[in-house]
């Protein structure tokens, strides 16, 4: 495979992430409009957004397992086809259980997105490239944030909330047909040629039932439930908490509350990605590598967060996302490159799937407790709080990385 179309691969799965997450932020961003025309407070607020978490979670295992055994490029087309059909269709909502069924079926459809997606990388990408291949898809996450939250909260603003569901579903419907014709399905293990035949993998069950097995493949996953946990409380919270806390309008806020943070975090994923990999062709260990940078990136982003909360002027809470975007990108650059340096070739799908499927879960349950504790409480006392978590979770990555060095865990091998 040439190095440029390697590349384009990345390219063409880069602007379905964008759209994924353009979608998502739309959603987050129009909260103070759903509680005008619904009439509902924060925590209805949140079991709307835990309602997308939710199903997405529970969707996660099952589609890395068919990710696995079916052609990941039909996956992808059709994840991506079946949110953007429920993301417009829920634009036609009058009631609020018929928002929150519309937003909890996208859910389903966008969990058989990154499985399949983080399985072709690897496939394309080798080792020595696959962090950089994986950041650059990753900063698609950032970019769609920004865009879907500033042009959401914009048309929002000026004519409703449905007309955004509307293009944004639409523009994937679109992007969908194209790929039909783009996209192409490579041999599994296609990057790590010393590694044999690929063996089917076992059952769901069976597949479960092995990755639970795998020590540091459970620690990477307790990591990632905490990370997520903090990243999407910002994500969704951070754009009504400028809203209400210093009363800016809905489009400044939605572009505030996520644009600081995630073009942070698209330099921050670019530097991660180009630190993992130079560690990875300098000899070290790929996963211990991957795992450590993860880990400063963890650490460096306590302060930032600590302050986001507290700070009296919005200045200063801008300044606060900017530290925590870079930071968690330079952890997020590695996030499923690590995964896949551990597990084997045949279990890349089912490890994403559980991974993502238990990381949102406790992205949903981050939704109700801030939900029910900023009524308690203060939103800001909620953000602050997180710090605690992005600390915990850097010690644990830095055991992993530990365990993977002295157990010299090196590369991915079939099994």
């Amino acid at each position: 495979m040439k190095l440029n179309n390697r590349w384009l691969v990345v390219f063409m799965l880069w602007t379905v992430c964008f759209l994924n997450y353009a979608d998502r932020q739309a959603i987050f961003v129009v909260f103070p409009l759903f509680e005008r025309e619904f009439s509902l407070n924060n925590f209805y607020l949140g079991v709307l957004s835990a309602s997308f978490m939710g199903t997405y979670a529970i969707t996660g295992p099952l589609a890395g397992w068919a990710c696995d055994r079916l052609p990941r490029r039909n996956l992808v087309i059709g994840a991506l086809v079946l949110w953007s059909a429920m993301t417009a269709l829920s634009s036609l909502a009058h009631t609020y259980t018929q928002l929150l069924l519309g937003i909890a079926m996208a859910g389903v459809g966008e969990a058989f997105y990154f499985p399949s997606a983080m399985s072709l990388i690897s496939d394309y990408h080798a080792v020595d490239t696959r962090s950089r291949a994986m950041a650059f898809h990753q900063s698609g996450v950032y970019a769609g944030s920004i865009i879907g939250g500033w042009l959401a909260g914009v048309l929002g603003q000026r004519i409703g909330w449905r007309i955004g569901f509307r293009g944004f579903g639409g523009a994937g419907i679109l992007l969908g047909l194209l790929l039909y014709l783009l996209l192409r399905e490579p041999p599994r293990g296609l990057s790590d040629p010393n590694v044999g035949p690929i063996p089917r993998g076992g059952g769901f069950w069976q597949s479960l039932c092995d990755l639970a097995a795998n020590r540091i493949a459970r620690l990477l996953v307790v990591v990632f439930i905490g990370a997520n946990f903090v990243a999407m409380v910002f994500t969704v919270w951070m754009p009504t908490y400028l809203f209400t806390r210093f009363h800016l309008s809905l489009s400044v806020a939605g572009l505030s509350g996520t644009a600081y943070m995630q073009i942070a975090s698209i330099l921050g994923v670019i530097l991660g990605g180009i630190a993992a990999d130079s560690g990875v062709r300098h000899g070290s260990g790929p996963g211990a590598t991957r795992m450590r940078v993860q880990a400063m990136g963890l650490l460096c982003a306590v302060p930032a967060l600590c302050l986001s909360g507290w700070a009296t002027r919005v200045a200063y809470v801008l300044a606060a996302m900017v530290g925590f975007g870079l930071c968690k990108g330079v952890y997020e650059a590695s996030l499923w490159a690590s995964l896949h340096d551990v597990v084997p070739i045949e279990q890349r799908g089912s490890s994403v799937g559980l991974m993502n499927s238990l990381g949102w879960l406790g992205a949903a349950g981050a939704q109700l407790l801030v939900g029910y504790a900023s009524e308690r409480f203060s939103m800001g006392a909620c953000l602050s709080a997180t710090a605690i978590i992005y600390f915990c979770i850097a010690v644990t990555l830095l055991y992993s990385a530990r365990l993977t060095q002295r157990e010299g865990i090196s590369q991915t091998s079939a099994t």
